[in-house]
């Protein structure tokens, strides 16, 4: 009598994917039931509707632009924007704060590859004295808000399979940067599996499927899929401060920034800053259709007709970037997650995957030989009612590490951490040598318990009992 197969392999045998244990007989026991882990983590139907509707798509087809302009922002009052319009967002904004309406959520999924780092990204030693490593950063500016406010923030942190057990060690390492462990959640990023060019469901290894992370627009579904909905509605956050974890800049807890989401009842904003130039490597808010949108730099039509447009005094007509900064209203992110007429789109993503021939024998292709499925958060935008995005300055906003070296790199960064430190220090009365872009002939740090933009600087300098002498290696906090 035949053994009936397990019920997961029969759905991706009914489903065309059989392939996927091509190889389960001769497995052992533990590999078996790993491969069979992470088939349960696929949606067989979602993976055949990508292959109607990315697969079978013209590769060289790019969506209409018609239509297009650049979106509308809040400028920032020095830019001619409403100053009592910022003020009253700032008390509003305040007010959500210590009403504790506010969660932090960081994007930290990414490993420090392209630094020449091994470990988690949010491991990264990035401020200029005390080499602290970017999550401790957060963890800083999140104990601040609370001492603050009264009422500390809750932090999601959403990690990866590869960097989760890493990045736990690392908090319980560091005795979680003296927040309240049980207010530190790590949700781990959902994974999609890569297919072949036929659609089929690649392996990486007889027992193990080609999987990889659903992209930043993923973290939607995981905030959902966690619970960590239902922990924010049980505390009463309804809004969350979405960053990623490589710009140690970030104000991620902005009181200005809540204000102007909540008083425009938007369920997504933004920030931008203007572009340094037509060719950065940021996306752009625009609109079309009547709808605000992000379109990436490497949309080809942006770049052959779009970037390069001025107006007529000169400035980029296109010059709103997108650096990552997002407010989402909590109900507006169940809705996204759970899909149907909310759902965010799928971008196909042709890779070198390495997989098996029919022999189970590594293939290391030399050509793309694979599609990888993945989601971006902004792509949220259009579905969004009152979509707000407002101008922040880069200087105290904005300094991502991302390369080993040139642009958006260590080096780059820890010379925006020093400026910003300098014009703190100068705007509290102290003066200090700097060239002529504000970089201080030596290093400073300022840690975030000491202040969190001027005011809350100027404030913490005036209480100190004596000043102290600016040099080389000053630590304040």
């Amino acid at each position: 009598m035949a053994v009936s197969p397990h019920p997961l392999i029969a759905a991706f045998d009914r489903h065309g994917q059989g392939q996927v244990f091509a190889f389960f007989a001769r497995l052992a026991p533990d590999a078996q039931a790993r491969l069979l882990e992470q088939a349960a983590e696929i949606d067989l139907d979602e993976i055949a509707r990508l292959n109607r509707t990315l697969l079978a798509a013209d590769r060289d087809a790019t969506a209409s632009l018609e239509g297009l302009a650049p979106a509308p922002f809040e400028p920032l009052p020095e830019n001619g924007g409403d100053r009592a319009a910022w003020a009253t967002a700032r008390t509003a904004g305040e007010g959500a704060l210590r009403a504790g309406r506010v969660a932090a959520f960081t994007v930290a999924g990414g490993q420090g590859t392209r630094l020449g780092y091994d470990g988690p990204k949010g491991t990264f030693p990035v401020t200029p004295v005390r080499r602290k490593p970017l999550f401790q950063v957060f963890a800083e500016k999140i104990l601040a808000t609370g001492r603050q406010f009264g009422r500390t923030p809750r932090w999601f942190v959403m990690t990866n399979h590869a960097n989760h057990t890493a990045t736990e060690a690392f908090f319980t390492e560091h005795r979680f940067f003296d927040l309240d462990p049980a207010r530190v959640n790590f949700i781990r990023q959902g994974r999609m599996p890569a297919v072949g060019l036929d659609g089929k469901i690649l392996l990486e290894a007889p027992d193990a499927i080609a999987l990889s992370p659903d992209g930043h627009g993923g973290s939607l579904r995981v905030l959902d899929r966690s619970g960590a909905l239902d922990l924010m509605a049980r505390e009463g956050a309804d809004t969350i401060s979405y960053f990623q974890v490589d710009n140690p800049l970030v104000r991620c807890l902005d009181p200005e920034f809540i204000g102007w989401h909540l008083r425009r009842g938007s369920e997504m904003s933004s920030k931008m800053v203007t572009k340094t130039g037509p060719e950065e490597k940021v996306g752009h808010f625009c609109t079309l259709g009547g709808k605000t949108v992000v379109i990436e730099y490497s949309e080809p039509q942006m770049k052959r007709e779009k970037i390069f447009e001025r107006e007529a005094d000169g400035t980029l007509r296109y010059r709103a970037g997108s650096i990552a900064i997002h407010l989402l209203d909590r109900e507006f992110v169940r809705r996204m997650a759970r899909g149907g007429d909310h759902a965010l789109p799928f971008h196909r993503a042709d890779k070198k995957v390495p997989t098996l021939d029919a022999a189970g024998r590594p293939v290391k292709p030399e050509k793309e030989n694979g599609v990888k499925f993945e989601m971006f958060v902004f792509d949220a935008l259009p579905f969004a009612k009152n979509p707000v995005v407002i101008e922040t300055r880069r200087a105290d906003d904005f300094s991502p590490v991302k390369n080993a070296d040139g642009a958006d790199s260590p080096a780059t960064c820890r010379a925006d951490q020093l400026r910003q430190s300098a014009r703190w220090l100068h705007a509290a009365g102290v003066g200090i040598e700097t060239d002529a872009t504000g970089l201080p002939p030596f290093a400073l740090e300022v840690s975030p318990l000491f202040g969190t933009d001027e005011e809350t600087f100027a404030a913490s300098w005036q209480k100190l009992p004596s000043k102290p002498v600016v040099h080389d290696g000053l630590y304040l906090e």
